[in-house]
């Protein structure tokens, strides 16, 4: 039994420096983090420097500073990435819903043509289609609106709870503009590359 016991002992032994090396990647020096934050504030404040200065004063150093130390965890990259690739599969489908809406019109239209001979009646029809259609495409413009506005609101929710300084949930045109800027920024350093060594 003794000999059962320690060959086991022996064999969960051998394991663990497997699974040590596994467990623990190996962790940026805190020399290699600082200088990369010095990487990243410099591209930070020149992207910030081309903004209109109405905006740069909206966009402080602390909050740069903020947003720097928040990207060196590059996943939140990969959240703003999935984000906006999201929001580009969302608007095109909105943009195919409206070009549906104005499609089925014409073919209404067509149909009516072929239909009535009658001038003065395809020119009553074809009016009150008009206004049928004006009304149809109101409602779709608003119901565009309103999925816009619920993606706004969702891309907010995500960032503010990833921790990405400067989202939270605001309707303001001017405060959106300016994380509109700040999810630029992120993207525009997610295709840098630092390397260290230069």
């Amino acid at each position: 039994m003794e000999d059962t016991a320690v060959t086991q002992e022996g064999s969960s032994n051998s394991n663990e420096p497997l699974n040590e090396a596994e467990e623990k990647p190996q962790q940026p020096s805190p020399e290699f983090l600082q200088r990369k934050i010095y990487f990243l504030m410099d591209q930070l404040k020149a992207m910030h420097a081309e903004l209109p200065e109405i905006l740069q004063t909206r966009i402080s150093y602390d909050l740069l500073t903020e947003l720097a130390n928040c990207v060196l965890n590059e996943s939140i990259f990969d959240i703003v990435k999935a984000l906006m690739e999201l929001q580009h599969v969302t608007e095109k489908h909105l943009i195919q819903m409206r070009a549906q809406v104005e499609n089925e019109y014409e073919i209404e239209v067509a149909d009516w043509r072929a239909k009535i001979k009658d001038p003065e009646e395809l020119q009553h029809i074809l009016g009150l289609m008009k206004i049928k259609h004006t009304k149809k495409l109101v409602e779709t413009d608003k119901k565009i609106v309103e999925v816009l506005d619920q993606k706004v609101y969702d891309q907010q929710s995500m960032l503010q709870k990833a921790g990405v300084p400067g989202f939270y949930h605001t309707q303001s045109p001017k405060e959106i503009k300016i994380q509109m800027f700040l999810l630029d920024f992120i993207l525009r350093l997610s295709r840098l590359k630092y390397e260290p060594n230069k």
